[in-house]
Parts: C-alpha cells; structure tokens; sequence
C-alpha cells in the first residue's frame, strides 16, 4: 500500500478531511525504523524499538477524530514515541497551535526530536523525557489531551491539567482497550464516547 491508498481507505472509513489532509502532508516513512519503510504505508502497527510501536494509522485516525481537534489549539501526547502523531496533530491545530509531546524512553524521546526536525514545518511542536503520568504542568493547561499507551485509568494529574470542556482520549482497560473520549464538565470527566476493540502497548511509568 502507498500513501495514496491509505489516505483513500481512511476516506472510505468516512474520516474527515483535516484528518485525511494530515496523513497526507506526513511523511510516515521518516517516523519509523530504515528497514521498516518498505511497510510504512500498511495500515498496521510497527515496532520502533525499545518495546514500542508505531500505532495503526486506522487507530491514529479514530484517536484524532475523537479529540476533536481545532485550528490553534493546545495539545498534549502522553506516549509520543517516534513523533509521528505529534506531526499529525501539528498538521491539524496549524501554525498557531502548539504541540507537546511526554516520551519516558529516553532514546525514543531523541530519535522523535530528529525525526521532526526533517521537516522544517514542525517547529510548534515540543518533546519532553519524563514521565507522562506527571503530565506537563508548566505548559498547562491543555486544551486537548491524547494518551497513546493503555492505561487502566486516567491520571489525575492529567485532569487537573485540562481546560474546561476540554476533551481527553485515552485507551482505557488492562488486557484489551477501549478508546475513550472524556470531556471535562465542571472539573468532572464526563464520558463522551466509547470505541471498544483495541490494543496498545502498556503505559509505562517511572519506577
């Protein structure tokens, strides 16, 4: 599969066009490893070391639907690891958004700076290495945040850091995921959606 085709099967799965867009403008490819590029189009997870992976674009697009995104927003992924969301989100929210990513593997953390720095366009994004369920207080609050790892529930500390009404995506469950929208009500989660039927690889935290 080429870019071309991918974008067209999430066009058929009924995604809209600022998502479709962006994974048009962004070049996967420059987001996984050398020896994976000849699969950067398959609509499929790949692995980008240190147990990680690189997510499903179907799963991406569906994450990314339900966040909601907005011209200059503010926006936050727990989990960035090689970057290639953040590139995605950055293509949505525009120049006037800003993007911060929390990386706790230190190598995935550098290999995600220099995988952005390819393309000159991405300079309103941030990588951090730390851990995510600490979130990143200094640049609160957000006013949407994205976890790309399964987590069994959401930190609160994450709460706490996002706007009123804002939206929180996350895929919540142990052994299988649900992808989960939550929008904050008066300083409440309020569960907008429920998609059931996912994967992830476990968050991790600190020691």
């Amino acid at each position: 599969m080429n870019k071309q085709e991918l974008v067209d099967s999430l066009k058929e799965k009924g995604f809209p066009k600022p998502i479709l867009d962006a994974f048009s403008r962004v070049k996967r490819e420059n987001f996984i490893p050398e020896k994976l590029r000849a699969y950067a189009y398959e609509d499929t997870a790949l692995p980008i070391g240190k147990g990680q992976t690189i997510s499903q674009p179907y799963t991406i697009a569906v994450m990314l639907s339900l966040l909601e995104l907005k011209k200059g927003q503010k926006v936050l992924e727990i989990g960035s690891g090689c970057g290639y969301v953040l590139a995605l989100i950055s293509e949505i929210v525009g120049t006037k958004g800003e993007v911060f990513g929390v990386e706790i593997v230190k190598e995935l953390a550098e290999i995600s700076k220099i995988n952005l720095e390819k393309e000159k366009r991405y300079r309103n994004i941030e990588v951090y290495n730390r851990d995510g369920s600490f979130g990143l207080e200094e640049k609160s609050p957000f006013d949407r945040i994205i976890i790309s790892a399964a987590c069994e529930e959401i930190p609160e500390r994450l709460v706490s850091q996002l706007k009123e009404k804002g939206i929180i995506v996350a895929p919540v469950g142990r052994y299988e995921q649900s992808l989960m929208a939550f929008e904050k009500t008066k300083g409440r989660m309020k569960l907008k959606k429920e998609i059931p039927g996912f994967v992830f690889v476990p968050f991790v935290k600190k020691e």
